[in-house]
């Protein structure tokens, strides 16, 4: 039994593999309610279920070539929905992009490395 409050979190990436792992881990083990979204589009469709976090991967143009990419969406969401964390995503090792993402209004930037799950469980296990 987990002593973590539950928590309403969006996982969005167009990996499938990506977003059934997070939502078995973050689900079995913390029991936190997870949606997953393989688009951007998707996930702002449903911002009235007032996510308390959204992990978004930085990347997300493999399911549709002209869907909006993590920065876009995470623009969109910090301007009309700032209450909403957002963690970002991505398989890049990369500063120079943990750096704008934070400053855009990203809480962390986690790479997707074997430890990821682990990382966001940390942050989103916090409060």
């Amino acid at each position: 039994m987990s002593l973590v409050k539950p928590k309403n979190i969006f996982v969005v990436d167009d990996d499938p593999m990506v977003t059934e792992s997070m939502k078995d881990y973050l689900t079995d083990y913390f029991g936190h309610n997870v949606t997953v979204f393989s688009t951007g589009e998707e996930c702002l469709a449903n911002l009235d279920d007032n996510p308390d976090f959204i992990i978004l991967d930085y990347y997300l143009n493999s399911v549709k070539k002209d869907a909006a990419d993590g920065m876009e969406i995470l623009q969109f969401i910090k301007v009309n929905y700032p209450g909403i964390r957002i963690i970002m995503l991505s398989s890049l090792e990369k500063y120079s992009f943990a750096m704008q993402t934070v400053q855009q209004g990203a809480e962390k930037y986690v790479v997707k490395d074997r430890d990821a799950f682990e990382k966001i469980a940390e942050i989103v296990n916090a409060e």
